[in-house]
């Protein structure tokens, strides 16, 4: 008996941590997308893009407005249009959505933020690896001493 109930429960469990992951992704009134459609205007695919910094995120422009994006979210824009799909930035109004943006993907490029690698490998890294190396150096230069790698002791060790 301890079985099934021990199987109920990680049920159910999954089933509401699923349903909340689900409707976090569910876009709101006011949120903004860079939106995928076929020729037909049929839905492909989205990314969320955002009005405000956050961590991760990179601040570009379309049709002279800011937002801040994923880097995965530029490369997933270059491979929608590859695929040849139109895509748009586009606003959620509660009853639909509205375009507001065409072309992004001529606006802002991985090149423009300093990234040249392959879109695919961005999209699947959810991010540029290049900068990712850099992070890494960047906190092994922290821990050494006077913030450098060159090995050199700081004014406070003894010689």
């Amino acid at each position: 008996m301890r079985i099934p109930k021990t199987v109920f429960a990680a049920g159910l469990a999954f089933a509401c941590s699923t349903q909340s992951q689900a409707q976090e992704a569910t876009p709101r009134i006011g949120d903004t997308h860079i939106i995928s459609r076929d020729d037909h205007r049929v839905f492909r695919g989205s990314h969320r893009i955002y009005n405000r910094m956050a961590d991760g995120l990179v601040e570009v422009t379309y049709c002279n407005r800011s937002y801040w994006v994923r880097y995965a979210t530029v490369a997933w824009t270059q491979l929608e249009v590859d695929r040849g799909y139109e895509v748009r930035v586009e606003f959620n109004r509660g009853k639909g959505w509205r375009p507001i943006c065409a072309h992004p993907e001529e606006q802002v490029t991985l090149a423009d933020l300093g990234i040249h690698e392959d879109p695919r490998i961005v999209v699947q890294e959810d991010g540029p690896t290049e900068s990712r190396i850099n992070r890494f150096a960047a906190i092994s230069k922290s821990f050494s001493p006077n913030g450098n790698a060159s090995g050199k002791s700081s004014y406070h060790a003894t010689e």
